[in-house]
């Protein structure tokens, strides 16, 4: 998630960091200097709907889908994902192998040359520091059974889950200090992209900010340490917390950082400047050719939340690239463009919309939360925001599969989801039994399907009884209060790039980073970790199924629909092609040229 990495629904939503695996693999790093029809240099604007506020979006607070896309054009690594859903190894960045099944064993290899934007050379200790932050290696909290820790301590505020790297320990140094070499004590559904897809935060500007003379010493240090063990924890160490703290917070900002090393590139791109709420402007890395290369000079990344701000500033030429939230008057809009030179492409996101309740407060009893799902309308809300674009589409039955997957009418026909079908306020009322609780929903209050969402199912839950609080926020301040205390149900998006299984235990296995509502279920963490290390699809389906049961069994909350994505690009601009996951249109952004 990334469903990160599943990081927020593409453009609209929340994005996570996950860990993948591979559908398919394909050798590639091509190099491209212009798309057909376009030529070298030249600039393309870009609207995306959310602001930038993170140079890290590996964590909880980051992880946003305009946080990876900047990132994904600033920062290169061994592979990335395709807009057919396969991996494409870059081995221009590095090389990686599996070196034995059992135990698995997989060696990294930097190339020669790879480098940061102030010239410090990629190595080892940029991927020790990786390893550090997504395997959790040194926590050793123990989780009580509400999922909140109840001893020891978690460093690394890792979006993602840390289930697979976990069963790696210390890795292997070698070549140099160009390879590293880890070894799982189990096998890894998710090992091909749970490691070095991207290498996005440097170990040198790690080291020398939080005391260390320098990268090599930072990594002694982080080897000397021993594996947290939640059996027996210790005092948390002061010099590791320190590290810990800069790496969660100590990149997140709205504006363009006063020190250029929180801001250093090693992709075809570098951030040159920021205008908060605004834009922000990308130029080429001189440097770079370890990777495919980019046909522009510089990228403007404009932030406009009206899709009809949107459409009129690419219609004016004040834009050449557009994703604006779809809707049926959109499209419409975007379609009459279309004799001007437009393109508009349209089709299913990997990406879902749901309403989750918090395990917390209000919601701590599960009679509550049920009736509150009993009250959520979301045959209505499919109807008014969905079914104009897609009148085949459905209600989402299912926390873990969308329709297109396999496994997903068997879970849905078994998982207990057809008791919301359609609302019921008697059954709520009945379950609230003369309480009028109050509800503080939280949602981007600049989304236009959320806030459609939120009135609808406002409007509802009242007439069941519940005192309902609109808790809106800014399109750059919503993503930072997930998991923050500050609400009581929130509704957002999380998308998925098709590939994997670890964006399950990200959003739902207890106490991870991503799991904003406090869900907690033993049997399901025990599932959760089944999961990981099963590469038998079939398998995983089976207890993905179980899963999803015990998730609608809680009363966690109610998926609404699979997302409709629009993208929509003038003939100024060639190159551009639709992506179902979170990485969007910028999957490519190298094939882009300007005519």
């Amino acid at each position: 998630m990334r469903f990160a990495r599943i990081s927020k629904a593409v453009g609209v939503a929340a994005v996570a960091a996950l860990a993948l695996s591979a559908c398919a693999s394909t050798t590639g790093g091509n190099s491209s200097t212009s798309s057909a029809g376009g030529q070298a240099g030249g600039s393309a604007t870009v609207v995306e709907v959310n602001g930038f506020s993170s140079f890290n979006t590996n964590t909880a607070n980051g992880n946003s889908d305009i946080n990876s896309k900047i990132d994904y054009a600033t920062h290169s690594g061994f592979n990335y994902i395709d807009n057919k859903l396969n991996v494409v190894k870059n081995e221009k960045f590095g090389k990686y192998e599996k070196i034995s099944d059992n135990p698995l064993t997989v060696k990294y290899t930097i190339n020669d040359g790879v480098k940061w934007s102030d010239g410090a050379p990629v190595t080892a200790n940029d991927l020790i520091l990786q390893w550090a932050t997504f395997s959790g290696f040194y926590n050793d909290s123990k989780l009580n059974d509400k999922g909140d820790i109840a001893s020891g301590t978690t460093y690394f505020q890792y979006a993602g889950d840390t289930s697979g790297l976990g069963l790696t320990e210390f890795p292997e140094i070698g070549d140099n200090g160009q390879s590293v070499t880890l070894k799982y004590s189990k096998p890894f559904a998710d090992w091909e992209i749970a490691f070095g897809s991207l290498v996005d935060i440097p170990s040198h500007v790690m080291a020398t900010k939080s005391g260390f003379k320098d990268a090599d010493a930072l990594t002694a240090f982080l080897k000397a340490l021993p594996k947290g063990n939640p059996e027996a924890p210790v005092t948390a160490s002061p010099e590791l917390q320190k590290v810990a703290d800069l790496w969660n917070a100590g990149f997140d900002t709205k504006t363009m950082p006063t020190d250029p090393a929180l801001a250093l590139s090693n992709g075809a791109f570098m951030v040159k400047s920021m205008d908060p709420e605004q834009s922000m402007t990308l130029v080429k890395n001189p440097d770079y050719n370890w990777g495919p290369a980019a046909s522009l000079d510089s990228i403007t990344v404009r932030y406009i939340s009206d899709p009809a701000a949107q459409i009129a500033a690419l219609k004016n030429g004040e834009a050449d690239i557009i994703a604006p939230q779809a809707s049926a008057d959109t499209v419409s809009q975007l379609k009459a463009l279309e004799s001007q030179g437009v393109t508009v492409e349209q089709d299913a996101q990997l990406a879902y919309d749901h309403l989750d309740l918090n395990f917390s407060g209000v919601f701590a009893d599960a009679n509550v939360r049920e009736a509150f799902m009993k009250a959520t309308p979301r045959q209505d809300i499919l109807d008014k925001i969905i079914k104009p674009l897609d009148d085949k589409a459905k209600v989402l039955d299912s926390q873990i599969f969308i329709p297109a997957q396999a496994g997903y009418e068997n879970s849905a026909k078994n998982n207990g989801s057809s008791a919301f079908d359609k609302v019921d306020i008697d059954g709520a009322k009945k379950l609230l039994n003369g309480a009028t609780p109050t509800v503080r929903i939280m949602y981007n209050k600049d989304n236009p399907n959320r806030a459609d969402a939120y009135t609808l199912i406002a409007a509802s839950a009242t007439k069941a009884g519940f005192n309902i609080v609109d808790g809106g926020l800014g399109k750059s301040d919503w993503s930072k209060a997930l998991g923050n205390g500050t609400y009581d149900a929130t509704i957002f998006g999380w998308t998925s790039p098709g590939v994997g299984v670890s964006s399950v235990p990200q959003l739902f296995k207890s106490g991870a980073e991503s799991n904003f509502s406090g869900f907690s279920n033993p049997d399901a963490d025990k599932l959760m970790e089944e999961l990981i290390v099963t590469t038998d699809k079939s398998k995983q389906d089976e207890i993905n199924t179980k899963i999803d049961k015990l998730i609608w069994d809680s009363k966690y909350g109610a998926p609404l629909f699979q997302s409709v994505g629009v993208d929509a690009y003038s003939d100024k601009i060639t190159g551009v092609k639709y992506m179902p996951n979170q990485t969007g249109v910028w999957w490519n952004f190298w094939e882009w040229s300007a005519k």
